[in-house]
């Protein structure tokens, strides 16, 4: 049995036009997306194998195959939640999303000041990666990561909490090498009301990380 299955849009695949059109979604979706589940799901076999048969010789590329394809599994589903059609704009109080945009202004001094940030470490990633709105829970403070790939360069016990896809394939058939325009497309879409759960959420489930007994 799959331990991990891809999951559906929340929806249609032209609900974000014309920030992305619908043959990204689709692509990204239904191919990219469902090929890091299953390198995920292949990866998890393998190393069921090795253990049985205590082959050790592939356990640093099988580690590393599964950090990257498990990543990506779970960067992707947080992204199209990420999302709506009719997001954007900044998150406010009036909205219900007082303590999100509170938490953004004590951890960046601004929603300016946040944006800026996280739009630049989106936007000059080297090669393939993201740019994450992350919550860290030693400090209790959100933070901008900049991952490169799906794993690296973050910290450790950090959760994602908006996250801005930077590979080519979300962006290459519409905006072609202009990687900075999608970026800052990008905003259009935040729906913030997923952003603002998820940061509650990992706000209740900061006691998980336990540094001392």
């Amino acid at each position: 049995m799959a331990t991990y299955t891809l999951p559906e849009l929340p929806y249609d695949y032209a609900a974000l036009e014309p920030v992305i059109n619908p043959q990204i979604v689709e692509l990204h979706h239904d191919k990219h997306h469902a090929a890091y589940v299953k390198g995920a799901n292949d990866t998890l076999e393998q190393l069921a194998e090795a253990r049985d048969k205590e082959q050790w010789g592939s356990i640093n590329g099988l580690e590393k195959n599964l950090a990257f394809h498990l990543s990506g599994h779970i960067l992707h589903s947080i992204y199209w939640h990420n999302m709506t059609g009719d997001g954007g704009g900044e998150p406010l109080a009036a909205d219900g999303v007082g303590d999100l945009a509170d938490a953004i202004t004590e951890s960046f001094g601004s929603f300016a000041g946040f944006k800026a940030q996280l739009t630049k470490a989106a936007a000059t990633t080297q090669g393939s990666g993201w740019g994450v709105l992350a919550y860290e829970p030693v400090s209790g403070r959100l933070i901008v990561e900049q991952i490169y790939d799906h794993q690296g360069n973050v910290g450790q016990g950090s959760t994602p909490v908006l996250v801005f896809d930077a590979w080519e394939h979300a962006f290459y058939l519409q905006y072609k090498n202009q990687k900075v325009d999608f970026i800052d497309a990008m905003w259009a879409v935040v729906n913030w009301q997923d952003v603002a759960k998820r940061y509650a959420a990992a706000k209740e489930r900061a006691y998980n990380l336990l540094l001392v007994p």
